[in-house]
């Protein structure tokens, strides 16, 4: 036994050995055939011996049963985001805070490549990997210990038998989204937005054998654990213990060289196989680091440079009317493909006719465009210069261009709708709605999908979802037995959802998750909803003129009420659970949630209300709470000026 066991420990330390020379230092010395061929054998000695099987046993990257949920950590040294600086002023003005702060005329930087991925806190005891967390709202996030170990990159166990915790950004390389995207197009499943988007969300399965069919990747920079002088031996220290480091990096003697090192990147960018929106700099002493301290929201000594979006020029070659689910009609500019930031882009939405006249965009012409907040294509400008004379100006059609019915602009109005409300266009976008995840969470049921039942002509209301038999889907296109009663199943399953969740399904106009929240709390039940009246309608949080108008509207309409019948008839729930919340911990208490948080917003929103509080959309000096996480918006801002209260994560903790 005691050579099967020296055996499987030789193999794994063979195995570890090519994993770092593979995946950390890029220097592969054996071929994938013969990596195959140790991994095997240890599989083998492993299944004949499990009671020899380790944790930290590369063939334990991958395993286990889909979690229910994530468990929370407790971050046990803040995992904070940065403070952004846009230009070179602002780069000045961060070095004079520093150079006052420690009293000195002159500072040195480390600079690194700022990944733009998921940031993780990893742990280690006596060397092996014991628990892996998001950044989440920087004093807790959630426990990934799973997913991280199918990582490739990151070291199960390290040769030097140490404690240590070690921070570092996740991140998918540019080919592997690229190939992702192309699957999930293939498998008939959405696009993920940019390779942050991928990376973060396959780090964030419940199923680790779903992250592991993902090639992500990892670079380490920081550890609050290493007794070291200065950031950039701090760098050295984790190459040199088997930790991937971005080698990207370096030591700057004052901002002046820090601007140029930001300036030479600008361009070097595009030469990566991965995303980088910018630089981070940071103090190189570590004592001077602690001197400086932190503010509640990041560190005094470093600062993030955030690059302008990429913009490249392209071609107009058309502008289309897209019609939504509310009947909106949307000029959309069709363009030469351009790839920015490793993403093709080859449509831009135009928002409305007022936009298409500020900028004056007409088909034909050259335009620049970008990706704002790196993820939505938009037309940043018109290049006149370059503009033929013969190029009109474009104007929304009066007429739908999917139903041939009549375009409106009503007063006040900056949309032009279609005023049919049976359009095959709106109808598509009212089925895909009535089925998301936040209305009646009907498993299967896409955009893809909803065309295909409205184009087959299966569908012309919600309602007729919950007539639909599995042998009306097998005539469908790529239906076979399964997928059909997995769409039929997830149909019934949603007539017992919570009535909020039905009242955002109906997609009245105006009235967004909050406002159904409150409008089932208010009415109970569909009926005194339906029969409610302005003055009724007035008393809700939140509901003015506009809002209760829009409600009104919606359930004067004979088609709607007739509609709700069917829903009803086919059993789905039409009335709110009645909860005491008089004694509840959070009863009358409000909150409004800003920034990126430790759990699915979602999630923290139900717990909330779970507990008697309220979740509003925007801040006003009624608001009990602002629960802040990473990177607030101008929420923050505005409660800050109100005097309402703010709260971290831990801080919402302890008040649950």
């Amino acid at each position: 036994m005691s050579d099967i066991k020296q055996k499987i420990e030789e193999l794994r330390k063979e195995i570890r050995h090519h994993d770092n020379l593979y995946y950390v230092l890029d220097k592969p010395e054996i071929s994938d055939t013969e990596y195959d061929k140790l991994f095997r054998n240890l599989e083998e000695l492993e299944k004949a011996h499990p009671e020899l099987i380790t944790p930290d046993s590369p063939t334990q990257r991958v395993g286990g049963e889909p979690l229910k949920a994530f468990k929370t950590v407790t971050h046990k040294v803040p995992l904070l985001s940065l403070g952004n600086a846009f230009n070179f002023e602002e780069l000045d003005a961060f070095d004079k805070r520093v150079c006052d702060g420690l009293g000195e005329s002159k500072v040195d930087y480390v600079c690194e490549l700022k990944m733009d991925g998921l940031a993780v806190s990893l742990e280690y005891k006596n060397g092996n990997f014991i628990k892996g967390s998001t950044r989440g709202d920087g004093v807790t996030g959630e426990d990934i210990t799973r997913n991280l170990k199918t990582v490739k990159s990151v070291p199960l166990s390290i040769d030097k038998k140490i404690d240590i915790e070690v921070r570092g950004e996740a991140y998918l390389p540019y080919n592997e989204f690229i190939k992702l995207n192309e699957e999930r197009i293939e498998a008939d499943e959405p696009k993920f937005a940019n390779p942050r988007n991928a990376a973060a969300g396959s780090l964030r399965q419940l199923d680790p054998k779903i992250t592991s069919q993902r090639p992500l990747d990892i670079f380490f920079y920081h550890s609050p654990d290493a007794k070291l002088k200065t950031q950039f031996e701090l760098l050295h220290y984790l190459q040199e213990i088997g930790f991937k480091v971005n080698t990207h990096f370096k030591l700057c003697k004052g901002i002046e060289e820090v601007k140029k090192f930001v300036s030479g990147w600008e361009n070097l960018r595009d030469d990566l196989d991965y995303e980088i929106d910018g630089i981070v700099i940071k103090v190189n002493d570590l004592e001077d680091q602690k001197k400086l301290g932190f503010t509640a929201r990041e560190p005094r000594w470093a600062v993030a440079y955030k690059y302008p979006p990429e913009q490249k020029e392209t071609v107009v070659e058309d502008i289309i009317a897209s019609v939504g689910r509310t009947g909106v009609v949307t000029p959309v500019a069709i363009l030469k493909a351009v790839n920015l930031r490793g993403v093709v882009v080859k449509r831009a939405t135009l928002h409305n006719q007022d936009e298409v006249d500020k900028k004056d965009v007409r088909i034909g012409d050259h335009v620049m465009v970008q990706r704002a907040g790196e993820v939505i294509p938009e037309v940043v400008k018109v290049l006149k210069e370059k503009r033929k004379k013969a190029l009109k100006s474009y104007h929304i059609p009066d007429k739908c261009p999917v139903c041939g019915s009549k375009v409106v602009r009503e007063p006040g109005e900056s949309a032009h709708r279609c005023m049919n409300k049976s359009c095959p266009a709106q109808l598509k976008g009212t089925i895909q709605h009535f089925a998301s995840r936040n209305a009646m969470d009907i498993t299967g049921i896409g955009d893809q999908l909803s065309a295909q039942l409205v184009d087959s002509k299966l569908v012309k209301s919600p309602a007729d979802l919950y007539d639909m038999k599995k042998s009306d889907l097998l005539k469908l296109e790529r239906f076979a037995e399964k997928s059909a009663q997995n769409i039929i199943d997830a149909i019934e399953k949603s007539k017992i959802r919570p009535f909020a969740k039905l009242i955002n399904a109906l997609g009245i106009p105006n009235v967004g998750e909050a406002t159904a929240e409150d409008l089932a709390e208010h009415f109970n039940t569909i009926d005194k909803l339906m029969d409610a009246k302005e003055s009724d309608l007035s008393k809700v949080h939140e509901i003015g003129p506009k809002i209760a108008k829009s409600i009104l509207d919606f359930f004067r309409s004979k088609e709607n009420c007739n509609m709700i019948e069917r829903l009803k008839s086919a059993g789905v729930n039409m009335k709110a659970q009645k909860i005491d919340r008089s004694n509840l911990p959070l009863s009358g208490k409000s909150f409004v949630i800003t920034g990126t948080l430790s759990r699915p917003r979602p999630e923290v929103e139900d717990e909330i209300k779970s507990l008697g509080g309220e979740v509003h959309s925007s801040v006003s000096k009624n608001t009990d709470y602002l629960l802040a996480g990473t990177e607030p918006g101008s929420k923050y801002q505005k409660a800050k000026e109100l005097g309402v209260k703010i709260i971290n994560g831990a801080e919402y903790k302890k008040l649950i």
